[in-house]
């Protein structure tokens, strides 16, 4: 994958995983409970793909 590609990704998963922290300081009455499980999907994606790229462009 390009380095552009890489960066935006990163940027993305970081924007997701701010507001899965924002989402997890609600007190737990107001948690959107499917908002929540999206984004921790999502997120949980985005980190799974970064770091496959990342040790796939490791040489050893």
């Amino acid at each position: 994958m390009s380095n552009s590609f890489m960066v935006i990704l990163a940027i993305v998963s970081t924007v997701i995983w701010i507001a899965v922290s924002k989402e997890a300081v609600k007190p737990a009455k107001e948690i959107n409970r499917l908002k929540m499980i999206t984004l921790l999907s999502a997120g949980s994606v985005s980190a799974f793909v970064i770091t496959i790229t990342l040790f796939q462009s490791l040489s050893f």
